[in-house]
């Protein structure tokens, strides 16, 4: 496996030569640059043969820079791996889960070892999208990926599959075979405070009531000042949410309801869950990024991978600020120098806990996925 990384600032006579080897670009950008005419002819001139995945940020990564307003290209030629794409569009199925299920039927064959998913992060919902994958994918299957982003303006996210770019779009990778060895890790690092409550009124994730008093008055209550700062502050204090019995994940509030007295969720907010309000802690969050990054070793036998894929949520960059470059940072520091990194801050993360366990809907976490062909 080889690959090559590229940084542009502006699409006009990027300074990167020709390579028809290549198989797959990824493509992590500004979504003005990726909506730009001139985005999908530059890169196809230059990798022809290639199959242009892209994906808007919230933030891009290249090796250890986190920039904006610019596109992260990474080229990826395999030796002995085969892989096929798939394309779906959420406003042409009648759920979320549905459209997941058809985005991966067409890759379900034999040897399939691995799928990453990119998918839309304002009309997608993370959970449901899931669901539907997990319900026809073998448990021998991992899956990985993240929810486009938009800075911090959450107007609109867009994900391509070559010149198929537009909002609504859900692209998933298909890999095959015992060559390639994929490794995943995600981990948060929030301090939890204030009590745990229960999930009684909600619907899909749309949060209305814990323990019986509106959630939102009780969220506004624990931010104080803080309060007149939402829906953007939302994304400093996520919330833990958790089954009985079951670790818990992190969900980002994406934005409020006054009238209704409701905070909107990336992913579902099932009745009967726990909730419990979490702050940051700037080097635990650092600290986590270098445990995602131990974890997804351990997946691979703590062999150096080829490629990290590193998947960051918004609220991270936001809170980390001036500190967020210490974060890949400390992933270059566990991978060591031969690893390529890519990636970019999205608006929810897609990962297992470990190697045991399926795919789940994280927010406010570092993701990482490692690819290795052997």
């Amino acid at each position: 496996m080889k690959t090559q990384q590229y940084h542009l600032t502006e699409l006009t006579a990027p300074d990167f030569a020709e390579n028809p080897t290549a198989q797959i670009v990824l493509a992590f950008g500004s979504r003005f640059l990726l909506e730009d005419k001139a985005y999908y002819e530059v890169v196809k001139s230059k990798f022809p043969d290639a199959v242009l995945i892209s994906c808007s940020t919230a933030g891009e990564i290249i090796d250890t820079q986190v920039t904006d307003d610019s596109i992260a290209l990474t080229a990826i030629s395999f030796d002995k791996t085969p892989f096929k794409t798939s394309l779906a569009n959420r406003t042409q199925y009648e759920t979320t889960a549905e459209c997941g299920r058809e985005l991966v039927r067409p890759l379900l064959s034999p040897g399939l070892k691995h799928i990453m998913v990119l998918a839309d992060g304002q009309v997608v919902n993370g959970t449901e999208l899931i669901d539907g994958i997990n319900s026809i994918v073998s448990q021998e299957v991992t899956v990985s990926g993240g929810l486009a982003g938009d800075g911090s303006r959450f107007e609109k996210t867009v994900v391509g599959l070559n010149d198929n770019l537009k909002a609504g779009n859900i692209v998933a990778i298909g890999f095959y075979g015992n060559h390639v060895k994929i490794g995943f890790g995600s981990s948060g690092g929030w301090d939890s405070f204030g009590p745990e409550r229960k999930i009684t009124r909600s619907k899909d994730n749309v949060l209305y009531e814990l323990d019986g008093q509106s959630a939102l008055s009780l969220y506004k209550n624990y931010l104080g000042d803080l309060a007149k700062g939402l829906p953007g502050n939302a994304l400093l204090f996520p919330l833990a949410l958790r089954a009985d019995g079951k670790d818990s994940v992190v969900r980002t509030i994406l934005s409020i309801n006054e009238k209704e007295e409701s905070m909107t969720f990336a992913g579902n907010m099932p009745e009967g869950f726990y909730v419990r309000l979490m702050k940051s802690n700037f080097d635990r969050l650092i600290d986590a990024a270098s445990v995602a990054a131990g974890n997804s070793l351990q997946t691979i036998d703590n062999s150096p991978p080829d490629l990290a894929i590193l998947i960051s949520c918004v609220g991270r960059k936001l809170v980390l600020d001036q500190r967020v470059d210490e974060e890949v940072e400390s992933v270059r520091e566990k991978f060591g120098d031969k690893t390529a990194i890519t990636g970019f801050y999205s608006y929810g993360e897609l990962s297992p806990f470990n190697k045991s366990l399926r795919c789940e809907l994280h927010n406010q976490t570092m993701t990482i996925t490692t690819l290795a062909e052997l």
